[in-house]
């Protein structure tokens, strides 16, 4: 694990995917220059999508939108669209939302960042967000055994703000209205026969699956670089290790944000809740 990044709304159907697992993605990992924000290197697609099919399982064109959030706007192109997304930001998530916002490209941004959360590392060079503030810290608990400090929760406190105060009604909608951008950038990453609406429902499961221990997880290591001890935690996908970093109160706020987003862009009944795993 790491120490130090991610996100925010991913797509804003996703904006969420990236802020909910928010806070920071290198919190418990490696320790890596960051390279350029424009370059989208081929291991952001760090984990495939399954079925290989050119059928949508999710069709967007399912999704129901109420007529008072539709919107009739015409589409930029994909290059010119990071105003769309800032502007986006700060309708749903108010003015300090924009802010959390970083570098060009942010619609492929967000799409390679969803792709790669179940994957298990995260380049840093395709996050669309700034990294939380401040550095990752632990407290001692059991003998040479550490915890995550609860101080590290206030780190990701903006994203989950952000998060919370979107309303998941217009968030859809205009994931909706610009989600032939969000496919453009799909097909871009290297998925021509894929769906993006079906990646994003897929890594949307993955998350709302993440373990919820009883007690905070112990972790090892030292400087910076950490491990959780348990190795069905250490194991999982970087997405839900983010989740877990956000702390308990956090991870279900957004997670209920996350099952809102799953049922209006797929119309499914949400998968159960993972099973909690023990701290040690």
């Amino acid at each position: 694990m790491s120490t130090s990044n991610p996100a925010k709304w991913i797509s804003i159907g996703l904006l969420v995917v990236v802020v909910a697992a928010g806070g920071g993605y290198y919190v418990l990992t490696h320790r890596a220059s960051k390279p350029a924000a424009e370059s989208l290197p081929a291991s952001a697609a760090s984990t495939a999508p399954a079925a290989a099919s050119t059928a949508p399982e999710h069709p967007i064109s399912q999704v129901t939108v109420a007529p008072s959030h539709a919107s009739s706007a015409p589409l930029p192109s994909l290059d010119d669209s990071d105003g769309v997304v800032h502007d986006a930001m700060t309708r749903f998530g108010g003015d300090k939302a924009g802010e959390l916002l970083t570098g060009k490209a942010l619609i492929p941004h967000i799409v390679a960042t969803v792709n790669a959360l179940s994957g298990k590392r995260l380049p840093a060079s395709v996050l669309p967000v700034h990294s939380p503030r401040g550095t990752f810290t632990v407290a001692q608990a059991d003998g040479d055994s550490a915890v995550m400090a609860p101080a590290n929760e206030a780190r990701y406190a903006p994203y989950v703000d952000v998060l919370e105060k979107a309303d998941t009604d217009q968030l859809v909608a205009w994931y909706v209205h610009n989600y032939p951008l969000f496919e453009q950038a799909w097909r871009q990453l290297g998925y021509p026969q894929k769906h993006f609406n079906d990646r994003l429902v897929q890594v949307l499961d993955l998350l709302l699956a993440t373990p919820e221990p009883a007690q905070p997880p112990y972790l090892e290591g030292a400087a910076g670089v950490y491990r959780f001890q348990n190795p069905q935690l250490e194991n999982l996908a970087v997405g839900q290790k983010m989740l877990l970093r956000l702390g308990p109160g956090r991870e279900a706020k957004v997670k209920a944000k996350l099952r809102a987003i799953r049922a209006a862009v797929a119309g499914q009944k949400m998968p159960q809740p993972a099973t909690a795993a023990s701290a040690g």
